[in-house]
């Protein structure tokens, strides 16, 4: 399917884990599916395991593109997923989410542990700082994140962060839903050139 929103690429942050709910799994797909449907290519951490494996093996069976960015340490322990349409080998976690953010048009944080918030939170400072313009959003299966928003929002409420540093998160529960709204957010950003990842 041609691609002819501002959004070609999407990096998802998931768990390598399945998490405690099928929902999170359901989700997944229905992420997957909604991706190639819209003909947006999956960016992900390259692993075959957990709702990393789902999204990426869904996206790959709807005829979409996925790219896989995975440092050579973790190859066994998230065990690799070769087929797939593009996977980078790299030295380094740092280079690994450099990378992954340098190839993607904009992120989605799914359900996921510590890997994923510490993907996700950089991403968002980057932007804080004005290191890129690339929208971010959270896919809220299940109130996955409501106490971390709420955390977010405390943050606030207590000036470590602007008001507007509020807006740099995109929320929704429903996958279409926040694609839409990633897609609307991009067509009304500027351009801003994402630190190269070579180079940081």
């Amino acid at each position: 399917m041609e691609n002819n929103n501002p959004i070609k690429r999407i990096c998802v942050f998931c768990g390598s884990n399945f998490g405690d709910r099928s929902t999170y799994k359901d989700a997944a797909k229905e992420l997957g599916k909604a991706l190639a449907a819209r003909g947006i290519g999956l960016v992900y951490g390259g692993g075959g395991v957990g709702l990393m494996g789902v999204i990426a093996k869904t996206v790959m069976q709807e005829k979409g593109e996925v790219t896989g960015v995975i440092p050579k340490s973790l190859f066994a322990r998230e065990i690799a997923l070769r087929e797939i349409t593009e996977l980078y080998e790299v030295a380094s976690m740092h280079e690994r989410k450099a990378l992954m953010a340098q190839l993607s048009d904009a992120f989605i944080a799914m359900p996921g542990g510590y890997g994923t918030l510490d993907e996700f939170f950089e991403i968002v400072t980057w932007s804080q700082l004005g290191l890129h313009a690339k929208p971010i959003g959270i896919l809220n299966v299940e109130g996955y994140f409501d106490l971390l928003l709420e955390f977010v929002d405390h943050v606030i409420r207590e000036r470590f962060a602007k008001p507007e540093h509020g807006q740099l998160i995109l929320r929704s529960d429903d996958p279409e839903d926040l694609l839409q709204t990633l897609i609307q957010r991009k067509s009304i950003q500027p351009t801003v050139k994402l630190i190269d990842w070579k180079e940081s």
